[in-house]
């Protein structure tokens, strides 16, 4: 805060418009993720595009953006997390220009691409200068809340702003866009940002630990990437795979010999880092993978158009918007985070097996230990209108996600498994980088964002093999049923998201007591 000015007010203003310019760059990056897939089938018209090459205008892009986050991130603690976070603005704004004025597919994955190595150094630099200006206590994890908010709503927006763009101004002004939000960030960065180096100014970065662990990352998202149009199977998968777990194992090696490691495995095994991010993996898979097979069943199988299927999406983003952004931060700071997760895990598994729960199940389950004594307590007329009233509704709506199913009996489901993630991104981030010593900012954020950012791919790989093993393409009824298997499995992996969150080392909620002082750690 001293950094910032002499005036305790002024330095309150600055740190408030730095929190700002840290929520314009995951705000730029969101809502160009979801802007950018609204508008694929104009691409693909204007440049007559196959459905699998424009795939890579979106892949470009998650591939260098998840390659460079441990990277950007180690460097802005060593030269400075503001010239790395104001270079990626320049770049991501110079490549959005570069895209628009593409003359052909093949230039705009280029640019995509180069756009994605900006988002990279902005993102995880904007996470590193967030734990710096907010420590560790109820002040950070209300912060990180509103971060959620911007995210969930962010991307809420871009499916809106992509549609009016594309159909309005065309596609081009999707990458447009982002130039003046960029200039303008640039310019408030410049002059409000605190100017120093970074806080190991003394150390260099690990050259063969960088080029090792961008190169294997870059390597698994491409070989997921493909795996989950292609299968595990297919040689452009299972080739670029084997030889991300290669170069990653050399990683690995050269971090446990080197002197100034890019990723200290100290680090990684210090209080609840590990547990935390394996989580953030685990969780997003189911996240990543769920997300991306509703909105197909709604219009692939039920027919519904791109609008209406964002209607039907829009109350579990209103979920993790208010809870996400306003109440998880709370809970944490209640209950701490490892009851959280425990929490969010559990309803993410049962929230996604319910999108798909065979109705002779649900008999066995309440006809069999819960309908009893519901008659004890209620009386029999009562429980019998409320049966003949759910029958006649059950009727109607259908068997969850069926081929003539009514995409309203997904609506509970989808509503816990909103609920759950929504209260278990925030803890898991608070998880992540609780304990982070000063120097380490950027390292906390650059594995929280990759462990994050891979879980996706990681879980779209999984749940889409799964489905083609029962997916004849003629057929909706196999295509649901491939689609209602994959459901069943990321509720498994939700499963195995409880279990990781009960090994996880809590974050106390120290700052609960009267006596806790801001930059106490608070890890157990």
């Amino acid at each position: 805060m001293s950094q910032l000015s002499n005036s305790p007010s002024s330095a309150v203003q600055h740190v408030r418009l730095i929190f700002f310019l840290v929520i314009i760059a995951y705000f730029m990056d969101i809502i160009d993720a979801s802007i950018v897939t609204v508008a694929l089938p104009s691409i693909r018209l204007e440049f007559g595009a196959s459905i699998a090459n424009s795939q890579w205008i979106y892949g470009a892009y998650a591939i260098t953006l998840a390659g460079f986050l441990l990277l950007m991130g180690r460097a802005g603690d060593i030269y400075g997390q503001k010239k790395i976070f104001v270079g990626g603005l320049v770049i991501f704004t110079i490549a959005s220009f570069t895209g628009g004025i593409a003359p052909s597919l093949l230039s705009l994955i280029i640019s995509r691409s180069v756009q994605g190595i900006g988002a990279a150094m902005t993102t995880v630099t904007a996470f590193a200068i967030f734990i710096r200006i907010f420590p560790e206590g109820p002040e950070r994890n209300k912060a990180l809340g509103y971060i959620v908010a911007v995210l969930a709503g962010g991307f809420a927006a871009g499916a809106v702003v992509g549609g009016v763009l594309t159909t309005f101004l065309g596609w081009r002004w999707v990458m447009f866009i982002n130039v003046p939000i960029g200039i303008g960030a640039t310019i408030l960065c410049q002059r409000y940002f605190p100017i120093g180096g970074g806080s190991l100014q003394n150390q260099h970065l690990d050259i063969p630990g960088a080029l090792t662990v961008t190169s294997g990352t870059m390597l698994l998202v491409f070989g997921l990437t493909n795996a989950a149009g292609l299968g595990f199977t297919s040689v452009l998968t299972y080739i670029p795979l084997i030889a991300s777990v290669l170069v990653l194992g050399l990683f690995l090696l050269i971090e446990s010999r080197s002197v100034s490691p890019l990723v200290p495995l100290s680090f990684i095994r210090r209080g609840s880092v590990l547990t935390a991010n394996i989580l953030a993996l685990v969780l997003t898979s189911v996240v990543g993978g769920v997300g991306f097979i509703i909105p197909v069943y709604f219009q692939n199988i039920l027919g519904y158009s791109a609008l209406d299927s964002g209607l039907l999406t829009l109350p579990p983003a209103l979920i993790f918007f208010i809870v996400g952004g306003f109440v998880a931060s709370r809970l944490v700071n209640k209950f701490g985070a490892k009851k959280i997760l425990l929490v969010s895990s559990g309803l993410i598994a049962i929230g996604t097996l319910l999108l798909t729960l065979p109705p002779a199940l649900i008999f066995f389950i309440v006809g069999g230990f819960v309908a009893s004594r519901l008659v004890n307590k209620f009386g029999a007329k009562k429980i019998l209108l409320v049966s003949s009233g759910l029958i006649a509704i059950g009727t109607l709506l259908l068997t969850p996600m069926s081929p003539n199913g009514n995409p309203f009996i997904l609506m509970p489901g989808l509503l816990i498994w909103a609920l759950g993630a929504s209260i278990g991104f925030p803890a898991i981030s608070i998880a992540a980088v609780a304990g982070t010593k000063p120097g380490e900012e950027g390292l906390a954020s650059g594995v929280v964002s990759t462990s994050s950012r891979m879980g996706f791919p990681i879980g779209l790989a999984i749940l889409l093999t799964v489905a083609g093993a029962f997916d004849p393409p003629s057929s909706a009824a196999g295509i649901v049923a491939g689609f209602q298997v994959a459901v069943v499995a990321a509720s498994l992996i939700g499963v195995l998201g409880f279990l990781i969150a009960l090994r996880l080392k809590d974050v106390k909620p120290a700052w609960a007591s009267g006596n806790w002082k801001p930059n106490e750690v608070a890890v157990q």
